[in-house]
C-alpha cells in the first residue's frame, strides 16, 4: 500500500548503475595491418594488467578488447574514457568506427594513449588530432634522460625532475597547442649519434608525453612503455596513473 520505499529502492539501482557506468574504462590493444607485416609488441599482457591495477585502486573497473566493433555509440556510452595502450596500425575496420570514436571523445569521453598508440591511424586526422601526433620514427632502446616540464600535473607530480629510464625515444608529428609533460633529453640520447637520425628537428629537447582538451574531452599520452619490464616499474606506474585519472577527472 505504502510504495515509497519501492520507489526509493528502484531510485537507488538507477544511480548505482549510472555511477558504475560512469566508473568504467575499456583498455583497447588492437594490433591489425591489412597486409600483414605489423608489428606487435609483447608487453600488451602486461600493460593490461598495470592499467585494471591501476583503476582498481580508484574503483575503476575495466573491459579490455581488440576488437573494432566496440567502437559503436550504445558501447563506448557505458565508458568514462578509452585507453590504447600499445595498439598499432589499424585500430578501426570501417570509417564509421573512427566517426563514432571522435564523437565519443568531443562530447566528453577521455582517452589515453599509451606507447604505440601513436602509431595507430597514421592516416587519419581525427586521430592524429585527438591523440596529440603521429608516429614517425624512435632512436634505439636504450637509456636516455627525461625532463619534467609540468611538475604540478598529475601523471608527472611524483617523478624526479629529471631521471634515467630505457626505452625507446619516440619522435611525433605534433599538433599545435600541446601542453608538455615530458621531455626527452636529446643530448642524453648515446646510439646512433644525432646526425644519422631519422628525424630531424630544433633544440636538445622533444616532447614524450603530453595532454590537451579534445571538444569536452580530455587526451593524455605518453610515448615511455616499450619493455615489459616498464609495466612493474613504480615510477611509470605513477605517471600512467596520473595522466589516467586526470582523464577520468578523478584525484591521483
Amino acid at each position: 500500500m505504502n510504495r515509497k520505499p519501492t520507489l526509493l529502492l528502484l531510485a537507488s539501482a538507477v544511480l548505482l548503475s549510472s555511477a558504475g557506468a560512469a566508473d568504467r574504462v575499456l583498455i583497447y590493444t588492437r594490433n591489425h595491418v591489412t597486409n600483414g607485416k605489423g608489428f606487435v609488441h609483447d608487453n600488451i599482457p602486461a600493460s593490461i594488467a598495470a592499467v585494471k591495477e591501476i583503476c582498481a585502486a580508484k574503483g575503476v573497473e575495466c573491459d579490455s578488447s581488440e576488437d573494432p566493433a566496440v567502437f559503436t555509440a550504445a558501447s563506448l556510452s557505458k565508458y568514462k574514457a578509452v585507453v590504447f595502450s600499445n595498439s598499432n596500425n589499424e585500430a578501426f575496420s570501417d570509417p564509421a568506427q573512427s566517426k563514432a570514436f571522435t564523437a565519443y571523445i568531443e562530447g566528453g569521453g577521455g582517452f589515453v594513449g599509451i606507447h604505440s598508440a601513436s602509431g595507430s591511424e597514421r592516416k587519419n586526422p581525427d586521430f592524429k588530432r585527438i591523440l596529440g601526433g603521429t608516429f614517425k620514427w624512435h632512436t634505439p632502446n636504450q637509456k636516455f634522460n627525461v625532463i619534467v616540464t609540468d611538475p604540478k600535473h598529475p601523471s608527472t607530480s611524483q617523478l624526479p625532475a629529471v631521471w634515467t629510464w630505457k626505452d625507446e625515444g619516440y619522435f611525433c608529428d605534433l599538433v599545435p597547442g600541446l601542453h608538455v609533460l615530458l621531455e626527452m633529453d636529446a643530448t642524453s640520447v648515446p646510439n646512433p649519434p644525432r646526425e644519422k637520425w631519422a628525424f630531424k628537428f630544433e633544440g636538445d629537447r622533444y616532447p614524450l608525453a603530453w595532454c590537451h582538451q579534445v571538444g569536452k574531452g580530455r587526451s593524455f599520452y605518453t610515448a615511455l612503455g616499450h619493455d615489459i619490464a616498464c609495466y612493474s616499474d613504480p615510477v611509470f606506474r605513477k605517471h600512467i596513473a596520473g595522466g589516467i585519472f586526470w582523464v577520468l577527472g578523478l584525484d591521483h
